[in-house]
């Protein structure tokens, strides 16, 4: 019986076939070749992206020192330029010309430290807010006394009965000006009621001063209107308001406590950067700046 399959050329298939084979083989291995090469060239943006977008770590915070006024800033302007960076080290000046929000931004974090006050003062604003303030290095104390810009007189004894003399209206730097008078035999003061000697406390005087309680920076101000006053040299020059004491407060700027120094809360009291700064308060350079800041509006309290 003749096969259905005699005739056929096998040979001639099986070469085409191979020849199939082989092609379809080769187009398989070539484009698992090209899909490689595209994914490999497709992740390799992507690896670049990621790398782009890696960011550097951040720099650490500067330490942020509240100041008040004009004195403190120029305190502070000169450690950062002067002294701080051999040192290798800085810190952001943050301005608060307020003695009561200052304070507040010390409690509430805004700010890591402040350099401003005394320690009365802020041991005041620290039982106003129930805060846990520290005071650090004491660096300058304030030329302060009795000045007087509408009298000519130069000595206490010339002091008028009746005139009118402005203290500040906070209680620790009230508390002070009455001790000052008291002491210069300008008034009388009966045994105090509380912490703090107040206006309350005053008790007759042959001098019988009318006492006018003022802001600080509201004396300054007021001095066309006033007989006397006590004040600080810094306030005055802060007013461009030139004028030599009657008499100066030696007691006052004798005690370390009315000292302007760098205070923050407790928690930062070992911060790095809070004792480095807290050094360079007291550093040996400073000391000169200050005795011959502004003809000796202040002087180093170190």
């Amino acid at each position: 019986m003749r096969s259905k399959y005699q005739g056929i050329n096998f040979t001639g298939i099986n070469r085409r076939y191979f020849l199939l084979v082989t092609v379809s083989t080769l187009l398989s291995v070539l484009f698992a070749s090209c899909s490689s090469n595209k994914n490999s060239s497709n992740s390799q943006p992507s690896g670049q992206a990621v790398s782009q977008s890696t960011t550097q770590p951040a720099k650490t915070a500067l330490l942020k020192v509240g100041s008040r006024n004009t004195t403190t800033e120029d305190v502070l302007k000169y450690i950062k330029k002067e002294i701080a960076p051999s040192q290798g080290f800085d810190f952001e000046i943050v301005t608060i010309a307020d003695s009561v929000k200052i304070n507040d931004a010390l409690k509430g974090g805004e700010i890591d430290a402040n350099f401003f006050q005394h320690e009365p003062f802020m041991k005041q604003a620290a039982k106003r807010l129930n805060a846990d303030f520290v005071m650090l290095n004491r660096s300058y104390t304030s030329i302060t006394g009795l000045y007087s810009k509408r009298l000519k007189i130069k000595s206490v004894n010339e002091v008028p009965v009746g005139a009118t003399i402005a203290i500040s209206n906070d209680d620790s730097n009230q508390d002070r000006a009455l001790k000052f008078l008291k002491h210069i035999d300008l008034i009388n003061l009966k045994e105090k009621s509380s912490e703090y000697f107040s206006v309350k406390d005053v008790i007759d005087h042959p001098k019988k001063l009318q006492i006018k309680e003022l802001d600080n920076y509201a004396i300054v101000r007021a001095l066309d209107d006033l007989d006397l006053a006590v004040t600080s040299a810094s306030f005055l020059v802060q007013a461009k308001v030139t004028l030599e004491p009657i008499i100066l407060d030696e007691v006052g700027m004798a005690n370390k406590n009315y000292a302007v120094g760098l205070a923050t809360v407790q928690s930062k009291i070992n911060d790095p950067n809070v004792q480095k700064l807290n050094q360079l308060v007291v550093d040996p350079k400073l000391k000169e700046y200050i005795s011959n800041y502004l003809k000796g509006t202040i002087a180093p309290a170190f």
